[in-house]
């Protein structure tokens, strides 16, 4: 072989070897911008979009195979669903992330009403919630406020029938970022955020809340005593009526 032969082949090879690494070059930022392009979409990707995105020239099966094999056996890995591409758990890990999902239930006007009153005048009887709305309550609304975990019932008041006294729990004040709920606003402070307007009547105030602990004319409930409320259970339906 003559030098210039040679030197034609050195140049063959190392033109070869530009031409491998730019390839190389050109498929790896082809894979980036098709990894990209799935990960951000919410629904899987047709070939024809990833195919508008990649490089002139840049095989597209070979950065979807070499996507797959990337992924292959991690958290995280890609699948052809419906002739489309998506990003998925991988099928192994779904028993261990499976979780239950607790459904937002938006509280009627009652029942806000109804929180309301057992937060600023509890220790407070269905009866006296009734008197202070002007309606009669439902048992179902008051289901609903056990439910949310923000009220319970505290024990029995000491008068006849010993009605069940109502009040709040340590979740309510979670929920609405209270120390105590002796923090709760008081009459200044719902003014100052619009909750009251035109004249407020002479003398009228917001009552101060009690702590959690019973008063002395409370008694405590009994465990078994919890399922049946004898009078507090008369209405089961969940409509107010006037």
């Amino acid at each position: 072989m003559s030098e210039a032969e040679g030197e034609d082949l050195l140049d063959d090879e190392t033109g070869e070897a530009e031409g491998e690494a730019l390839a190389e070059i050109a498929a790896r930022e082809a894979c980036r911008v098709v990894e990209a392009v799935i990960f951000a979409s919410a629904e899987p990707v047709g070939e024809e979009v990833l195919a508008g995105v990649v490089p002139g020239g840049v095989d597209l099966d070979a950065v979807l195979g070499r996507l797959v094999a990337d992924y292959r056996g991690r958290g995280v890995e890609l699948v052809r669903v419906a002739e489309k591409w998506q990003f998925r758990t991988a099928a192994d890990l779904a028993a261990r992330l499976a979780q239950e999902t607790i459904e937002p239930r938006r509280l009627g006007r009652a029942a806000l009403e109804i929180l309301a009153i057992v937060a600023y005048h509890q220790p407070v009887t269905r009866a006296e919630i009734e008197e202070i709305r002007g309606v009669s309550t439902s048992k179902g609304t008051l289901d609903v406020l056990l439910e949310t975990g923000w009220v319970k019932m505290r024990g029995r008041r000491r008068t006849p029938g010993r009605p069940v006294t109502w009040g709040t729990t340590e979740a309510f004040l979670v929920h609405f970022g209270l120390e105590s709920i002796r923090d709760l606003p008081g009459l200044d402070e719902l003014k100052g955020v619009g909750l009251f307007e035109g004249q407020i009547p002479l003398g009228f105030q917001v009552p101060v809340p009690s702590d959690d602990a019973l008063t002395v004319d409370e008694d405590p409930l009994d465990a078994e005593e919890l399922p049946d409320l004898g009078d507090e259970s008369e209405a089961d339906d969940d409509e107010e009526t006037a």
